[in-house]
Order: structure tokens, then sequence, then C-alpha cells
């Protein structure tokens, strides 16, 4: 499960990171600080999505 996790971390985490700091730049924070929060709850926001797409794709089989 782990290995799976982790291939699908590294895709999910870099997506929503990037979407958060699209939107970020969408609305005007356009220095450091709101930039690198906005990368990290990406990258925090990815875990649990992480965890149910692992779970559902292990279940399937």
């Amino acid at each position: 499960m782990f290995n799976l996790a982790s291939i699908l971390y590294s895709f999910i985490s870099t997506t929503i990171a990037g979407i958060f700091f699209v939107i970020s730049l969408s609305i005007g924070y356009d220095t450091l600080i709101p930039l690198l929060i906005a990368a990290a709850a990406g990258f925090a926001v990815a875990l649990p999505i992480t965890y149910f797409i692992t779970k559902e794709l292990l279940d399937q089989e």
C-alpha cells in the first residue's frame, strides 16, 4: 500500500499545491510567505486525499 500511496502522493500533492499556488496568485497574494503557505496547504490537503484514493484502488482488487 505504501508504494502505491507514495507514487500517487507525488502526483496529487504537486497538482493540488499548484492549484492553491495559482489561486493565491489570482487573488493578489504575490509575496513569498502567502505563496509558501498556499503550497504547504496543498501538500497537507493531499495526504487524506491520497489515503482515500489508495484505499479505494486497493479495495477494488
